[in-house]
């Protein structure tokens, strides 16, 4: 069958929005850190188009809430009305709803609109520990629940929504998402901002087939900051804009977690308040980095590590000669060991160097790491007993070494390998220039040991690979600087580990 190009049929050019349509259903806070104020700065710094119907006005600042004004109900629905017959929505987050009527309303406009994506975040409890929702809502919250598509509690809400006591740790907080997702057919946000300890995980979590195994966990680190008003109501929104806009709630939290512990990160340049600051929302908008910026952060993160350090038995026996030969033996056998792995991580970092001359840089390093191992065996560890066999704090450096070199990121590769030279040559600095003040006598054990760290010629390769993974960082996205950090804050407290080896297993 021939047909002419006049009635030629083409195919219809698919009709989509490429900019999420994202309603925050949710009270107003007008200090601009929480409620719908948080929402519309969340959706829009990750890629939608925000819009905001006021369930309740509050008063409250960063210090907490005093007093809470809901509209009548009648004003609620006209606001829902207008916007689902004018506008198509994408999706929708609910916050603070306040009673019982406000709830049976927006449940209402829910089944007659249905959106294709449905956040809820059961807001019960600020931050502050003001009460937000009238108990005598709770039961009309609950029945609420099954319309959503995902429910983003915090730990005292999860427990208030079971009836249970809160969860102390992690595991548990599992099992009660758990339960509540079985309860209510849906994906439950379980988030670990309220345990204790450094780590802050969060794990979607669905028992009927939805995501790719029932508890998807993410990892990450706490941010010691004050300012964490609107956390919540900024997450909830931010996973609805990225479930619209990428399709799955899994890849959604791949992109919302970073964005939100940058947020997190970044707040205290905004000063607002004298409490419970506001996240940064628009971090990424900021100027970008000046040279020297992200290294000048990588140091002072740096600070506590080496602190531990200095204070360890080890540099401190090693500094005035009174360290064991069996301690000295062990580590400078698993510095070979080590060495060995971390040259083929410099390696990687020289295949995926952007420019001939840091490809260059890289490759000399992993060189100068094999001679290293080399002279370690032929001029220290001949003829002494020593273990061949990668000990564990040397293989969790290795491996994590390695997994940073598998992660496709330059950058954060380049922060990860970091430490070996700047700790290294900072504590090396200093020990020499402790052996120096105590005479420099020949007779001391490691005289010749403390001399190699005031080759100029490392000190010059780790100013080198401080400005290359400076500039590495200018050029990478937020959530990849965040990942650096990760990354850097990691080597360095392996680092400590490393000079502390030696005391636990020679």
């Amino acid at each position: 069958m021939t047909v002419s190009a006049q009635s030629a049929v083409y195919p219809l050019k698919a009709v989509q929005n490429p900019i999420p349509r994202v309603l925050s259903i949710a009270g107003s806070d007008p200090s601009g850190g929480a409620g719908i104020q948080a929402d519309l700065k969340s959706i829009a710094a990750n890629g939608g188009y925000g819009m905001a119907v006021i369930t309740a006005l509050t008063v409250q600042n960063t210090q907490g809430v005093t007093a809470v004004h809901v509209p009548p109900v009648e004003f609620l629905r006209q606001q829902l009305d207008a916007i689902s017959d004018d506008i198509i929505v994408d999706a929708v987050k609910i916050g603070m709803l306040g009673d019982a009527a406000v709830i049976h309303e927006v449940r209402r406009w829910l089944g007659e609109v249905r959106p294709a994506v449905v956040v809820l975040d059961p807001v019960m409890i600020a931050t502050s520990g003001d009460r937000l929702l009238a108990e005598s809502a709770e039961t009309a919250l609950r029945e609420l629940l099954p319309l959503a598509d995902l429910v983003t509690p915090n730990l005292p809400e999860l427990a208030m929504l079971l009836g249970e006591a809160e969860a102390t740790d992690w595991a548990s907080a599992l099992e009660q998402g758990k339960r509540l997702a079985a309860a209510c057919g849906n994906t439950v946000l379980v988030k670990g901002g309220h345990l204790q300890g450094a780590g802050c995980p969060d794990a979607l979590v669905n028992t009927g087939g939805v995501l790719s195994q029932d508890v998807v966990e993410f990892a990450g680190q706490r941010v010691e900051t004050r300012n964490s008003h609107g956390t919540g109501c900024s997450l909830s929104s931010a996973m609805a804009t990225a479930k619209a806009r990428l399709g799955d709630w899994e890849s959604a939290l791949r992109v919302v977690k970073p964005w939100l512990q940058e947020a997190l990160t970044q707040s205290g340049v905004l000063e607002v308040g004298k409490g419970n600051g506001p996240i940064h929302h628009f971090h990424a908008l900021q100027q970008e980095l000046r040279p020297g910026d992200f290294a000048v952060r990588m140091w002072d993160a740096a600070q506590s590590e080496l602190a531990a350090i200095y204070g360890l038995d080890f540099i401190q026996h090693l500094q005035t000669g009174g360290l064991s030969e069996a301690q000295f033996s062990y580590y400078l056998s698993q510095d070979a060991l080590y060495l060995n792995g971390y040259s083929r991580v410099l390696a990687r970092a020289s295949a995926l160097a952007p420019s001939e001359n840091e490809q260059l840089f890289w490759a000399r390093g992993s060189q100068m790491c094999l001679e290293v191992e080399s002279e370690l065996h032929r001029n220290w560890l001949s003829g002494r007993q020593v273990s061949e066999k990668q000990g564990p704090v040397t293989k969790a450096y290795v491996d994590h070494l390695l997994a940073a070199s598998a992660s496709g990121s330059y950058a954060v590769l380049l922060a990860a390998v970091l430490p070996c030279y700047w700790l290294y040559a900072e504590v090396g600095q200093q020990l020499h220039h402790g052996y120096l003040q105590a005479g420099a006598s020949d007779e001391h054990p490691y005289a010749d040991w403390l001399r190699t760290y005031a080759d100029e010629a490392f000190a010059e390769a780790t100013r080198k690979a401080i400005d290359i993974t400076d500039a590495a960082a200018r050029a990478a996205s937020p959530a990849e600087r965040t990942a650096m950090m990760e990354a850097f804050s990691e080597s360095c407290r392996y680092e400590t580990a490393f000079f502390d080896a030696p005391r636990l297993h020679a």
